[in-house]
């Protein structure tokens, strides 16, 4: 039976599958990256010490560090989001969205938003770090609309999981 949201869940699954490899690929780079930035650190330094002039690589080598390694947190994050959402995709496909599993997969989703979010902060913090070194990094406070998501994620999740509990008594009573 060809149901009208089929193309949708379709192109879902073809843009998570590509995304989670992206993001895979993301964290294979940075992987790669954090100990080649030891092994380079003199061209580093030799760099950095040229362009701007003002920098001090001293300072900015050792956060570009941390920097990386958190990213590599951030691809994590992102990588169980995309995970949990493709899975919730899958139920959806197969015509029970509403089961306890997908409360679990919302309620990991959020977490994984609130550490996205956290990291953001992070990275503004490390941003400014950089710039004191004199580094020009433009980064931006992205406003509260992530935070709200979070929150909404949570709720949800808690909608999923009432829901899903509803469900069952019913089935139970019947």
């Amino acid at each position: 039976m060809h149901r009208p949201h089929s193309t949708a869940l379709s192109a879902s699954r073809f843009l998570l599958r590509i995304l989670r490899a992206l993001n895979l690929a993301t964290g294979a780079m940075l992987i790669v990256a954090i100990p080649a930035s030891f092994l380079f650190e003199p061209q580093f330094f030799e760099f950095f010490s040229k362009r701007p002039p003002r920098i001090d690589p001293a300072w900015l080598v050792p956060v570009l560090r941390i920097w990386m390694v958190l990213a590599l947190a951030m691809v994590a994050a992102v990588q169980v989001l995309l995970a949990r959402l493709l899975a919730m995709v899958e139920t959806v496909r197969a015509g029970d969205p509403f089961v306890a599993d997908n409360a679990a997969r919302l309620q990991t989703i959020a977490w994984c938003a609130l550490a996205m979010q956290l990291l953001h902060l992070a990275f503004g913090v490390m941003a400014a770090t950089v710039n004191a070194a004199g580094s020009n990094v433009d980064w931006n406070f992205s406003g509260f609309t992530g935070w709200l998501a979070v929150v909404l994620l949570f709720v949800l999740a808690r909608v999923f999981e009432e829901g899903t509990q509803m469900r069952d008594d019913l089935e139970r009573m019947i």
